[in-house]
């Protein structure tokens, strides 16, 4: 079927990726199987993960249908492109609906994207992984792929602002080989083994990231156990209780 959306967005992403002259450094692509369906589950540190985590499937000739949030699709702009992208509207008062749509999906054979942590983390940590991703994976019979973004933060997150000028950012992204979601697991042990994995993935991506802060202002987008001044993961947690 004709990608009539999908493929020139990508050229466009790939147009300002040159514009901004980012430093992309990309390992594990080869990990991505070329056919069939799969769960791809990233960390999610930034509003253009999914950019970013769709443009390590390109070497496999692969298109990722990420699931977001129903709002993003009622934009006037986000809303056309998400939909001629094909794109998984999830609903959270309705979510069977977008569970039942990767499904269909992901037994047509295609790569579904999936951020197990629902939510941007401020801490640039991992946060809790929710078992969707593995139910998925279980029920239609296709492995779940890791992988981890570092560096996507400094272009856009939550409580900062965009920086889309000509900035030179790296960006590390790290695909790992695939895990096999067996029916007879539970679905919280292979999620824990995901999130484990996916961890681990991002470590090798912060090691192998080429740059520090710059200065003391600059330390915002390092997490706090690396000596930056990202809010803690119990900092994040308690002010999203209040």
């Amino acid at each position: 079927m004709a990608e009539l959306v999908y493929r020139p967005v990508v050229g466009l992403a790939q147009t300002l990726f040159k514009v901004w002259d980012l430093k992309i450094d990309c390992q594990g692509s080869e990990n991505i199987p070329r056919s069939g369906g799969a769960v791809l589950v990233s960390n999610h540190i930034s509003y253009l993960d999914f950019i970013f985590d769709g443009l390590a499937a390109l070497p496999q000739k692969r298109l990722v249908r990420f699931m977001a949030k129903e709002s993003v699709f009622r934009h006037k702009v986000s809303g056309p492109l998400m939909r001629g992208m094909k794109h998984i509207p999830v609903d959270r008062k309705q979510g069977e609906t977008a569970y039942a749509h990767a499904l269909d999906s992901l037994r047509s054979g295609e790569i579904v994207g999936v951020f197990p942590e629902a939510t941007i983390s401020p801490s640039f940590t991992l946060k809790s992984f929710k078992s969707g991703a593995a139910r998925m994976a279980q029920e239609a019979g296709v492995p779940l792929i890791p992988m981890a973004l570092w560096g996507t933060q400094r272009l856009w997150t939550k409580g900062h602002p965009r920086n889309f000028k000509r900035s030179h950012i790296p960006i590390t992204i790290r695909v790992g080989e695939a895990i096999e979601a067996s029916r007879d697991k539970y679905a919280g042990a292979i999620t824990r083994q995901v999130r484990e994995r996916v961890n681990e993935l991002l470590e090798a991506a912060q090691r192998a990231y080429p740059v520090r802060p710059k200065d003391a202002d600059d330390t915002w987008w390092m997490p706090a156990h690396l000596g930056g001044t990202a809010p803690t993961p119990e900092q994040v947690r308690e002010a999203e209780a209040r």
